[in-house]
């Protein structure tokens, strides 16, 4: 068996809820509603690019689909009264009835910000994406991100992996660096996992990000 594992579907229904939450029924809805959620993902993955999006989680009921968006800038997806975020519902609406859907849910949309940004790995890796695409050294890019992690409180061990044509070297390479713990095989390790991609002239570069942000143990009954 590999030892590659991806760390949130490793502790699935143990610390960690799926991302998204709904119940088909039928093969038939099954299908129309992943199709849906990849469409919503991707829309808002090139939407939202550079607004420190952490994490898109999706709920249905029967009549009603809530699209949830966790960011470190709020104020930027909301707008001015409000109103970038109402463009951003019609858009989704809009986009929903192009995919010829049986029918299209009510939409709610919810912005909520993350109070840790330092904590949370999309954001970290959103960071260090920034700054490789400044064209500044990836290795002071990566120690100064990780020096900021390891000032919060709630972090007990980070590693963060680039990968691509660093450096503008003539051949891949990967470098890593890492502090404090990241222990993989535990499931009650709380450990934040994320992947970006950095586009620079030479390719793509490739940023992973583990955060290790102590155990999760149960609340003991009385």
């Amino acid at each position: 068996m590999t030892k590659i594992v991806h760390p949130y579907a490793h502790r699935l229904g143990i610390i960690r809820d799926w991302k998204s939450r709904w119940y088909a029924g039928s093969a038939k809805k099954m299908r129309e509603f992943v199709k849906t959620d990849a469409a919503l993902r991707g829309f808002l993955a090139k939407r939202l690019k550079g607004n420190y999006v952490s994490n898109i989680e999706i709920e249905r009921s029967q009549k009603d689909l809530r699209v949830q968006i966790h960011t470190a800038r709020p104020g930027m997806i909301i707008g001015r009264s409000g109103e970038s975020a109402t463009k951003l519902k019609k858009d989704l609406v809009q986009l929903m009835k192009t995919l010829k859907l049986t029918s299209v849910p009510q939409m709610h949309l919810d912005i909520i910000e993350v109070r840790s940004p330092e904590s949370n790995s999309a954001i970290v890796a959103a960071m260090v994406v920034e700054g490789l695409e400044k064209r500044m050294p990836f290795r002071r890019v990566m120690k100064q991100t990780i020096d900021k992690v390891m000032a919060n409180r709630d972090v007990k061990g980070v590693r963060i992996a680039v990968s691509g044509m660093l450096g503008a070297a003539s051949m891949s390479r990967k470098e890593e660096l890492k502090k404090g713990r990241i222990p993989l095989q535990t499931f009650r390790a709380d450990i934040d996992y994320a992947h970006d991609e950095a586009q620079l002239p030479l390719g793509t570069i490739g940023v992973t990000v583990w955060i290790y942000k102590g155990d999760v143990f149960a609340e003991r009954t009385k």
